[in-house]
């Protein structure tokens, strides 16, 4: 009771100092939001792994707090009535045993360690066992193909039976200038999208290059990502975006190899950097790598909570946030197994959990407000991809999404951001709301570590759907933007996709409590009108959702 009773005297000093003149909102419980993020981010759900024992025990929770709010099912139709969960069956593969690793240089044959040196995934193409003999390596920069910004990093290279070697993040990331948009990341930076070029490209495989600020993490978070179970969206052409190899490798074990073949990493970068550049095989070396593969089509699911509005039921407001982590996983330094992720993202789902229990205390909204709690974001986005190419209820009438992932459990921020810069209305009217509680936005304070493709939002985004993903601001009231970017800088290095992603009992969720309100606002003023956000003019969604407006009449 202490603790509750510092919590709400904490929540009314943040509405003292920041809502003098802010609208009438219900309020949020600092203590229930902990209590949600401990008891989802506990030992006991196992990290939340998707078709794991711990995705029943996470789905029974969340769908009892729906339920005790008065929120409807959503999910998948069954004999006539909504279920609370949308199947979600995707593509579960493993690698069977210790994996077979190695480069051979200059005729010399050298190992390599799952987890240490290079981080493999598990095949998604399809493939039973993986069996690379000697394949020749090719550094190809950054991967890109990009037609429209008359780009083209292979320039008709063979890559069939041969390793594509690649750097991560953009050609423009070390000079911030140039046709891929400064500092902030493009598509082309992520991840994703170079194995998908790959595939393209006939690769037998591809090494992305790990570099800790390209990238935005560490290796320790690669390899915690890497070499545990993966999972895809169920495809008929998995071919045609994989390859059988998919790995991550080192800066040093790359600068070797580059220094072994002759060749000047840094001097290559450089040239990977501008229009010029040409592939470059890495002579006298080749990738070597067997290990069979277990894989299997397993069924997930996304938790799907719903209000039905009075006038326009077929009009969609959705609320997203994903409820998976790693589950359980490689040991830490200390022996910790489980990958908790308290903050990523059981703050998330608590929040979607604490929406829920607002909006059904309020008069019915005129549009339906959806609650969309996904599946396997961390294995690629895929319960929110699933979700957008199989909607429930149709993307052309869903007027946005507001998606919460890795929210801040500490005190309140002077100002908020979104992931990623992208332009569009929803961002102007929630600024325009912030506004209503004194907050400011700031953008992205890291464009370029490609926020705006890690978060599920994307996946509308890309099918057109006016959508953000909402983040915490940095500059606190308590110790201003030093303490709010140091507190960011050591989550990442220290805890991000690690076992000690924990929850911690001092921290008080007040400015969680405070910035629930604001996105309850933006969405309750959406749900009650008939505006309807776009992308600004010149957004790369914007076609997609124009093509559509006859929909929307």
């Amino acid at each position: 009771m202490k603790r509750l009773a510092l919590s709400l005297l904490a929540l009314s000093v943040t509405s003292a100092l920041f809502a003098a003149d802010a609208p009438t909102t219900p309020t949020f419980d600092p203590h229930r939001l902990s209590e949600d993020v401990k008891t989802l981010s506990s030992d006991a759900f196992e990290g939340r792994g998707p078709a794991t024992p711990a995705e029943t025990k996470t789905i029974d929770y969340v769908v009892g707090q729906l339920k005790a709010a008065g929120v409807q099912p959503g999910g998948d139709l069954k004999n006539g009535k909504r279920e609370w969960t949308q199947a979600v069956p995707l593509l579960q593969s493993d690698i069977a045993g210790t994996p077979s690793l190695s480069f051979t240089v200059n005729g010399k044959n050298e190992s390599l360690t799952q987890g240490k040196e290079i981080a493999v995934r598990s095949a998604l193409d399809g493939s039973k066992a993986v069996d690379i003999k000697n394949a020749p390596l090719v550094f190809v920069g950054y991967g890109v193909k990009a037609p429209e910004r008359h780009w083209d990093d292979f320039k008709g290279v063979d890559l069939h039976g041969k390793i594509a070697v690649v750097l991560i993040n953009d050609p423009d990331f070390e000079t911030g200038v140039g046709d891929f948009g400064g500092k902030a990341m493009t598509y082309y930076g992520r991840w994703t999208y170079k194995y998908e070029e790959a595939a393209r490209q006939g690769a037998a495989g591809m090494l992305i290059i790990h570099e800790t600020a390209p990238a935005s993490y560490g290796w320790a978070t690669v390899a915690n990502s890497n070499t545990n179970t993966q999972f895809d969206v169920v495809r008929d052409h998995p071919t045609s975006v994989h390859t059988p190899l998919e790995a991550w490798i080192q800066r040093d074990v790359a600068l070797d190899l580059f220094k072994s073949a002759g060749l000047d990493f840094e001097a290559l970068k450089k040239q990977a950097q501008t229009r010029e550049f040409k592939p470059v095989v890495l002579k006298g070396e080749t990738f070597s790598a067997n290990y069979k593969i277990n894989a299997k089509v397993i069924t997930s699911h996304n938790i799907v909570g719903r209000i039905e509005g009075t006038k326009r039921p077929n009009e969609t407001v959705i609320y997203s946030a994903h409820w998976d982590h790693l589950g359980v996983g490689a040991p830490d330094a200390k022996g910790d197994k489980i990958y908790n992720g308290a903050v990523d993202n059981a703050t998330g789902t608590a929040a979607l959990i604490e929406l829920a229990r607002a909006f059904a205390s309020q008069p019915k909204p005129e549009r339906s407000v959806v609650f969309l709690n996904v599946t396997a974001e961390e294995k690629g986005l895929l319960g929110s991809e699933y979700y957008a190419s199989k909607p429930l209820y149709p993307l052309a009438t869903t007027v946005g999404v507001i998606n919460m992932d890795a929210l801040d459990p500490h005190g309140p921020a002077r100002n908020f951001t979104i992931s990623g810069s992208a332009k569009l209305d929803l961002l102007d009217e929630l600024t325009d709301t912030a506004k209503q509680w004194n907050l400011v936005y700031s953008g992205d304070p890291k464009p370029e570590a490609g926020h705006f493709f890690r978060s599920d939002h994307f996946s509308f985004a890309k099918r057109g759907v006016p959508a953000i993903s909402f983040g915490s601001g940095d500059d606190w009231v308590d110790g201003g933007v030093a303490a709010g970017k140091a507190a960011e800088e050591e989550y990442v290095s220290k805890h991000y996709h690690q076992p000690s992603d924990e929850w911690q009992a001092s921290w008080p969720f007040t400015g969680m409590a405070r910035d629930l309100q604001i996105l309850y606002k933006l969405g309750s003023d959406l749900a009650n009108s008939d505006t309807w956000p776009n992308w600004s003019k010149d957004s790369e969604f914007r076609a997609a959702r124009d093509a559509t407006a006859a929909d929307r009449k």
